[in-house]
């Protein structure tokens, strides 16, 4: 009884052209870029060009000259340029955003998305002080978004075999203590744009200098390495060792945090000769050295010595914030609850950064109990 109606069918496909054969193509992440005054935004312009699993609907900038600048460098129409991110959101659909505005401006790109149910990536930092990140989360928990912080440093293959080599291979001990240095020799010095140096030498749009700026990576790490534990004690020394270039924020930091069994050290700083990413991370039995994205070093023991490690990159589509973030918003993709770009990471990172601001202010140390008296996390 079957075959009549196959029959019929094959007679319809070729006399009409149909065709059984569906489109199973992903459809890709629709994200609006709001703000291109962060230095990084490069990376979504770059990214946007290759296609396929996320689409770049449009940007918000209120600098037309930086925006239809760097919309012709990368090759994007003009006509993707909105003048406001209602006019943006109205006009798209967009199902998410990556924000490339100050730090100051992340809490009011946050109140605008999140009740409209837009998920929001923001650059590192999560915000410029831990009362805006409160309202940002708050915000992002009420309405059922995703809020994502996106660090450099989470993508680098070596640190995930770090942590792998510590918690599943077991290969150094327990860690006893981390040393982070993060920087270069100035953002003046490496040349960053005017419409960067703006806001990021200001201590209101960026919450801070070389403390918030390269701060938070140590903060970041530390909080996943250390699976969420909290510091007893935090204490911070700024200086300004360049006051003629960087007069109204520090341009060096130097955090320690004080855990119960381990101590972190994070020297965040615009003043290094060069670029640097890296860490050194001791254990009872060995160490491990993260020279930068893939270059290690592991000892397992003094007696037997250390050996030189190159770590393989991140597999493909956990290698970079757009891929994941298409996961997380298309998949149902969940992040580790500790994972370096989670909301629950980077709100303690951001108490971090507050007790370090509080410690310098004060000369002294801050303890966590004191400052943070109820869980927050």
């Amino acid at each position: 009884m079957k075959f009549p109606f196959l029959i019929l069918m094959v007679a319809l496909q070729t006399s009409t052209g149909w065709s059984q054969k569906v489109n199973t193509t992903p459809k890709p992440l629709r994200i609006g870029v709001v703000g291109m005054t962060h230095g990084h935004v490069h990376e979504v312009l770059r990214r946007g060009k290759k296609g396929g699993d996320i689409e770049i609907v449009g940007f918000v900038e209120p600098n037309r000259d930086l925006v239809q600048r760097l919309v012709k460098q990368y090759g994007y129409s003009p006509r993707l340029i909105y003048s406001t991110l209602e006019a943006m959101i109205t006009a798209t659909k967009s199902e998410a955003v990556s924000a490339f505005n100050s730090t100051y401006e992340h809490l009011e790109t946050v109140r605008y998305c999140a009740p409209r149910g837009i998920h929001v990536m923001v650059e590192k930092p999560l915000a410029v002080s831990w009362e805006h990140a409160k309202e940002m989360i708050a915000l992002a928990k009420k309405h059922k978004i995703h809020l994502l912080t996106n660090y450099e440093t989470s993508w680098y293959g070596s640190n995930k075999k770090a942590y792998q080599f510590i918690y599943e291979e077991e290969k150094i001990g327990p860690i006893k203590k981390v040393v982070f240095r993060t920087g270069h020799p100035g953002p003046i010095e490496i040349g960053c744009n005017t419409e960067f140096l703006n806001w990021l030498t200001d201590p209101v749009l960026n919450g801070g200098g070389a403390l918030t700026d390269f701060g938070c990576y140590g903060a970041n790490i530390a909080t996943w390495l250390m699976q969420g534990e909290t510091p007893i004690a935090v204490t911070c020394i700024t200086q300004q060792l360049k006051p003629e270039k960087y007069p109204k924020v520090d341009d060096d930091a130097t955090i320690i945090l004080k855990y119960p069994k381990a101590e972190i050290i994070i020297q965040a700083s615009w003043n290094w000769p060069h670029n640097v990413k890296d860490m050194e991370i001791y254990g009872t039995t060995g160490y491990v050295f993260c020279k930068n994205k893939s270059d290690m070093t592991l000892m397992e023991n003094e007696k037997e010595g250390s050996y030189d490690f190159t770590a393989t990159p991140l597999n493909k589509g956990y290698d970079d914030p757009f891929s994941v973030l298409k996961k997380i918003i298309h998949k149902q993709y969940s992040l580790e609850k500790y994972d370096v770009t989670s909301i629950e990471n980077n709100a303690i990172t951001m108490q971090i950064l507050e007790a370090a601001k509080q410690s310098s202010m004060e000369a002294k140390t801050i303890f966590w109990s004191d400052l943070y008296p109820k869980k927050t996390n």
